[in-house]
Parts: C-alpha cells; sequence; structure tokens
C-alpha cells in the first residue's frame, strides 16, 4: 500500500509540474518572454514549493513510517524511552508534519496572490473592481499571517512542544491532528477563495456576451469550488481518523504488536499529509486554468481552420476579425467613467478596453500574433445603445500580414 501512495504521491507532482509548464508555454505564446509578469515567476516559484510538498508527505512514511506525537496513551509516552528508535521516528515525524503544514499554507496563499495578481490585470481602468483586487492583496496578506501564525505559535508556550512525546502535550501541539490548525486553516482558507472567486463573476455579471459564452466563463471562474470542496474533505477526514486512530492507539496497549501501531500512525499522519496534496495539487490545476484555456481553444481553432480553410487565405494575409466592444453604464468606449466598464472581444481574448490598460487580457481564444509581420486596424461602425442601456460598438479589426 506504501508503494501505491508513494506511486501517486509522484504521478500528482508530475502532474502539477506539467500544468505549471502548459500555463508558462501559454504565456509565452500569448506574449512573449518580455512581457511576463509578476505571476509568472511567482508559479514557478509556486511548482518548486509543490515539490517540497510532496518531498514531505513522501517522507512522513517512506522515512518516519508515518509516526508522529499523535496516537499514543499516557502509558505508552512513559513506557517510550527516548533513546528508542520509535521515539526518534516520531520526533522526527512531528518536525516533518510542522514542514509540512508551512509548506502547505504558503503554497495555497502563493497561489491565492498569483490569481489576484490575474486579476489586477483583466480590471485595469475598472475603478471600483482594482478596489476589489486591493482589498483581495489586503485579505491574502491577513489571512497567511493567522494561519501561520496558528502553525507555528498554536502550541503556546515552548515550540519544542509541538514534538514533545512525554508528557502528552495536548491536540494542539500535535501537528499531524492539531484541531486548532486544522479549522484555522479551513476557515481562513475558504473564505479567502470565496472573495477571490466573487472578482471575476462580478466583472462578468456586467457585461454583455452571449449566454453560452457567459456560462462557460462563469464555470472556469467557479472553479476554485472544488479547491474549497477539497479543503473540507480534508479538515473532514484528518479530525475523523484522528479519533478513530486514537481510540486504536489505547488498544494497541491491550496486547496489540508493534506492526499495528505503525499501521495506526500510517492511517493518522500520512493520511494527513496525504489529503493536504490532493488540496494544493485542485488548487494549482484551479489557479492555471484561465492562462491554459485559451491555448487549447487556440489550438482547436488551428484544428477547425485545417478542415474549413479559405484557399484566399494561403499565408499572405489573415481575414478581418471582427471586434466588438461592449460598454456597461451607457458609455461610449473611449469615455471612461469609474461606474463603466468595457470588455474587449478581439477574435475571442477578452481584455479591457482602456486607455492604460494592460495588454494583458483574461484570453480565452486565439489572438492573432502580433509581434512578427505587419498589423493594420480597420475600425468601422457607431456605437448603438441597446434597451439595457448598453452600448455596443461593432468594429472590423486587424488585418495581418505575415513578415517575409
Amino acid at each position: 500500500m506504501a508503494d501505491a501512495f508513494n506511486v501517486q504521491l509522484f504521478a500528482i507532482l508530475a502532474a502539477g509540474t506539467f500544468v505549471v509548464l502548459l500555463r508558462t508555454g501559454a504565456r509565452l505564446d500569448a506574449v512573449g518572454m518580455r512581457k511576463l509578469v509578476a505571476d509568472d515567476y511567482l508559479m514557478l516559484l509556486a511548482n518548486v514549493l509543490f515539490g517540497l510538498e510532496i518531498g514531505a508527505a513522501y517522507s512522513v512514511g517512506a522515512l518516519y513510517h508515518g509516526l508522529a506525537n499523535n496516537d499514543m496513551t499516557d502509558a505508552e509516552r512513559a513506557a517510550l524511552s527516548p533513546d528508542s528508535h520509535e521515539y526518534q521516528l516520531r520526533v522526527g515525524g512531528s518536525k516533518l508534519q510542522l514542514m509540512g503544514w508551512s509548506s502547505n499554507i504558503t503554497l495555497l496563499w502563493l497561489l491565492k496572490l498569483c490569481l489576484c495578481l490575474f486579476y489586477s490585470r483583466i480590471t485595469t481602468g475598472v475603478f471600483h473592481m482594482r478596489t476589489r483586487v486591493l482589498i483581495g492583496y489586503v485579505v491574502i496578506a491577513v489571512t497567511y499571517v493567522a494561519t501561520i501564525s496558528s502553525v507555528l505559535g498554536g502550541c503556546g508556550g515552548t515550540f519544542s512542544k509541538n514534538w514533545q512525546i512525554n508528557p502528552n502535550p495536548g491536540n494542539f501541539c500535535q501537528p499531524a491532528i492539531s484541531r486548532v490548525d486544522i479549522f484555522v486553516n479551513l476557515t481562513l482558507n475558504v473564505s479567502t477563495d470565496l472573495y477571490l472567486m466573487s472578482i471575476p463573476l462580478e466583472m462578468l455579471a456586467r457585461t454583455k456576451i452571449s449566454v453560452p459564452r457567459k456560462t462557460g466563463l462563469l464555470f472556469l471562474f467557479s472553479m476554485g469550488l472544488f479547491v474549497t470542496v477539497a479543503s473540507i474533505l480534508r479538515c473532514y477526514y484528518v479530525v475523523n481518523v484522528g479519533a478513530i486512530v486514537s481510540r486504536g492507539a489505547i488498544r494497541a496497549t491491550m496486547a496489540q504488536s508493534d506492526r499495528s501501531l505503525l499501521q495506526a500512525g500510517v492511517n493518522g499522519a500520512q493520511q494527513s499529509g496525504s489529503w493536504a496534496v490532493y488540496e494544493t495539487f485542485a488548487a494549482v490545476v484551479v489557479t492555471n486554468l484561465p492562462i491554459i484555456a485559451p491555448l487549447f481553444i487556440k489550438i482547436g481553432k488551428k484544428v477547425n481552420s485545417k478542415h474549413n480553410s479559405n484557399p484566399t487565405r494561403s499565408g499572405m494575409m489573415a481575414s478581418g476579425v471582427s471586434r466588438t466592444t461592449i460598454t456597461a453604464g451607457g458609455r461610449m468606449p473611449m469615455q471612461r467613467s469609474t461606474d463603466s466598464q468595457d470588455i474587449i472581444l478581439e477574435d475571442g481574448v477578452y481584455k479591457n478596453q482602456d486607455i492604460n490598460a494592460s495588454e494583458d487580457a483574461v484570453q480565452l481564444d486565439d489572438l492573432e500574433p502580433t509581434r512578427e509581420g505587419k498589423r493594420e486596424e480597420y475600425r468601422t461602425g457607431a456605437s448603438s445603445p441597446t434597451r439595457s442601456g448598453i452600448n455596443v460598438t461593432t468594429r472590423l479589426a486587424v488585418k495581418y500580414t505575415p513578415k517575409d
């Protein structure tokens, strides 16, 4: 069973690394090396932390047999010699659990920061959304400090009590199953995720796009719910397993073998680490999906274009691309108001229409490459208000001639 668990861990690491590399490739394809921004580099750092967390989860079972300073009766604690092998395993396992908690929290909150930086780019120029993003930065900072402080300082008194064996340091000082660590992490983690999720959903609610496209975007940006579910399952499972294993440890004193006790450790501390890995893997995937999705759509469009190719499109000039500017608040596109929000749909790419808006966008479809060759724009059309007070300006845009 341990071998299967180890294979699963490294399969998750490989899958997570692939997702991060795919995201990096998508960004390089979209904006080029020179226009990579902070969250692109932070995501690479997050992948390093993910590897450290996987390594810690592996070591809990491979090196310390899943043992820590939990799942022992007072009699077992008193009888266990500090010179024994099991004592050293439990002390080392407890320290590793503390390291695992720290890396897990730092990774999750780093992913939240990457997501907030991404939202900052796609809401550039929209005053009230910019405020929401700034609040997000504050929420991330405050909840991270509170959560990591709970893990490192929740035990109270001497820090070494986190790996104390005898006397019983209490549940708060048992990193593998500490209820204070679990519930503080759950509460602050889920509340932060829900707030961050509300930022793009509010922006989408204000846009006037087709129902299928809006539904797809809502689903994409709501996938943070999967991370929330993983957090809740982790909390539920660890708390319940902790109670069951504790009862098993009591039975172990009644003529149970050492093997049974080691198995109890694997079912307790190691399962705690495994659920932490599942949660962070879900977070890695969900955080990178909005960046990766355009790459697959772009590939799909190219494959589709081969089946529906136009003979006149032999390679010298790309066909025209329709651009629609959607303005909420009844304003003309270039008449920016703090209560208006413009979203450009240019060849399927959603970006803010603002003089100072970032070139980065929520890229959900193919964007013609502009780093080489000659790009010309032809703008026609006029703004026409709809019944809902939303101006829709249609433009014929982007003629692209490849470089010789």
